[in-house]
């Protein structure tokens, strides 16, 4: 399966995460725990796991680490 936003974003050059998802992921990359991402975006946990499960989606990736090296192998984040 494919992702339609994913083959865009590549013809493209630009990212398919939204500038929330970009914000997420780039604490998400630094280490931060998503109760972490929370508290300093002022979302609820719940909110910021949603955030995380369409990025990982987006990516074509398996796993949050996944989706961050594919991000920054495309210059996402």
């Amino acid at each position: 399966m494919v992702d339609a936003e994913l083959v865009l974003a590549a013809l493209t050059a630009t990212s398919p995460l939204t500038g929330r998802e970009t914000e997420i992921l780039a604490l998400t990359a630094a280490g931060a725990t998503v109760a972490e991402v929370a508290v300093s975006l002022g979302l609820s946990p719940g909110t910021v796991r949603n955030h995380l499960g369409r990025i990982t989606r987006k990516a074509g990736a398996r796993t949050r680490v996944e989706a961050v090296r594919v991000a920054r192998d495309a210059g996402w984040i």
